[in-house]
């Protein structure tokens, strides 16, 4: 039997120069659920996730990726256990079409990336599994469109499909909607919500309409240490939350987009 919990932390600090920035994290990651990690500017929540994908060496704690502790493997090791990181800055190839896009990460998975110099025609095997990976996050009728093309929404769409492509057992979201007006919020949101059948998400979120309608459990960090934790009800009306947010989000946290 899998583990419940596909992800744990347990006092996962992160000092910089005596700055803390992430301090004695106890997480935990429930297999199937969509957790949102939100927080105040400089909570912390961005250096916890590159602790997580080992871009950044824990001062002290453990991590935990399906019963196994991975807190000082290398980037590579940790991404082929199928924890993949989306990143706030959407990446991918502009001058290529999206269908290329998702055959680039599917090529990745197989290892066979460097392999440009490799015809064309060898690379049709690819082209059904990218195309269903387009149906899934409702790009098929970009297939052919050139990247640099696609309206802000629809590339981040895109980067979502290229992360799928990569087969994750954990999907790392950070912040998926920054930057997008309030149509693009919300198809990008069902989106999330659709390719989370049979995977688990954990997201750094900032728009509380996103958390409140599609996290299962919710973290809130605050100078880099746990406030609140459970589902949303509990931790929107939690007052160190409110407090945390100094007001301005009050009416974000109840619930307004």
């Amino acid at each position: 039997m899998p583990v419940e919990f596909i992800l744990e932390t347990q006092g996962l600090t992160k000092e910089f120069k005596g700055f803390v920035a992430v301090n004695n994290v106890d997480l935990k990651v429930q297999r199937g659920h969509i957790h949102a990690l939100i927080g105040p500017n400089g909570a912390g929540k961005t250096t916890f996730f590159n602790l997580l994908t080992k871009f950044l060496t824990p001062t002290r704690g453990t991590i935990t990726f399906n019963g196994t502790d991975i807190t000082h493997e290398k980037p590579a090791q940790t991404a082929l256990r199928g924890i993949v990181r989306s990143f706030q800055i959407s990446a991918v190839f502009p001058h290529m079409t999206v269908l290329e896009n998702v055959r680039a990460a599917l090529q990745r998975n197989l290892g066979t990336s460097l392999h440009f110099w490799k015809s064309e025609a060898t690379l049709f095997h690819l082209h059904d599994r990218a195309r269903a990976l387009l149906s899934e996050v409702d790009l098929s009728s970009f297939a052919d469109e050139m990247t640099v093309n696609l309206p802000y929404g629809r590339k981040r769409a895109l980067e979502l499909a290229t992360t799928l492509a990569l087969e994750p057992e954990l999907m790392l979201l950070d912040e998926p909607t920054q930057g997008m007006g309030h149509e693009d919020v919300d198809r990008v949101t069902r989106l999330i919500k659709k390719v989370s059948a049979g995977r688990t998400i954990l997201m750094v979120e900032h728009n509380m309409g996103v958390v409140s309608s599609i996290a299962d459990r919710i973290t809130v960090l605050q100078r880099g240490a746990i406030i609140a934790d459970g589902p949303y009800h509990d931790v929107s009306s939690n007052p160190l939350v409110i407090e945390a947010y100094m007001g301005t989000a009050d009416a974000a946290l109840q619930g307004a987009h």
